[in-house]
């Protein structure tokens, strides 16, 4: 049974101005996720409202990957509640919140290296298939017509990251880079509203961080709301509306690239003396 919407004091939508409140991709309140004894998530609240870039920081085991478990469903918290576009998801399936149009990367690398490049992207479509597997299994006229559907909005999305000349390479044959471009692109051909990536630039060279950065700029230009988890600083300030600082599982800090960088707590738990 789902939970009712929480009733607190605190709103679920930020009031800017005199203007209309903005409204809300995702909201995150006083969530809390033990594991036994340990505290992964200690009271954890934010937003991130439609058509922005916002960045989860913080050092190793600071709960970053946990929070992203607990808003896709894979995990459930222990109290709190998680609003996705004014849905309260607590005790959803992770196909469930998937079908409110969220997608997610992981930090390891979940490509299948015996399929293509382009069969890969193909499977992120599955969402909006209507199709069934005896009706593909048959090779039916309208399945048919449906893989040739799925497999321009693969191929959409491959040009997006730039790897259309690789459609037909086997995922396994990519270098890694190339390989995290893949799983961003399977992601987005289910056209999420919301999009969560679980450091994307790990292991990249600088170069392909820049890269990176462009693209992830080019998707919420398209109209996707975009959370990421992520640990090069050059990336998260270069690209990023908003930034959450965890440390301990707790919120350490939230506001503007410019505001987390110079933040005393932030630079002594995290960031380093020498940004001061």
């Amino acid at each position: 049974m789902n939970e009712p919407l929480p009733t607190s004091d605190q709103p679920l939508q930020h009031a800017r101005g005199e203007g209309p409140a903005e409204p809300l991709a995702l909201s995150v309140r006083a969530v809390h996720k033990h594991f036994g004894g340990v505290v992964a998530l200690n009271d954890v609240t934010f937003d991130v409202s439609d058509g922005q870039i916002k960045a989860i920081i913080g050092p190793n085991g600071a709960g970053k990957t946990t929070l992203f478990n607990v808003v896709t469903g894979l995990v459930r918290a222990t109290s709190g509640h998680v609003i996705i576009g004014g849905q309260q998801v607590n005790g959803h399936r992770p196909w469930e919140i998937a079908a409110l149009g969220v997608a997610r990367t992981f930090q390891m690398l979940e490509l299948f290296e015996n399929m293509t490049v382009l069969e890969n992207v193909m499977v992120g479509c599955h969402g909006w298939t209507k199709k069934g597997m005896l009706a593909s299994a048959l090779r039916l006229a309208g399945a048919l017509e449906e893989e040739r559907r799925i497999a321009e909005r693969a191929l959409e999305k491959l040009t997006l990251v730039g790897l259309a000349d690789h459609a037909h390479l086997g995922a396994g044959e990519l270098p890694f880079g190339q390989q995290r471009l893949v799983e961003i692109a399977r992601a987005l051909a289910a056209e999420p509203r919301l999009l969560l990536l679980d450091e994307p630039a790990g292991g990249l060279s600088t170069a392909e961080s820049a890269a990176l950065a462009g693209l992830i700029s080019r998707v919420r230009e398209a109209g996707t709301t975009v959370l990421l988890v992520e640990h090069d600083m050059a990336l998260v300030m270069d690209i990023s509306d908003e930034v959450v600082v965890l440390d301990r599982g707790a919120k350490l800090a939230e506001g503007s690239p410019h505001q987390v960088q110079r933040d005393p707590q932030v630079i002594a738990a995290y960031l380093g003396a020498e940004q001061s």
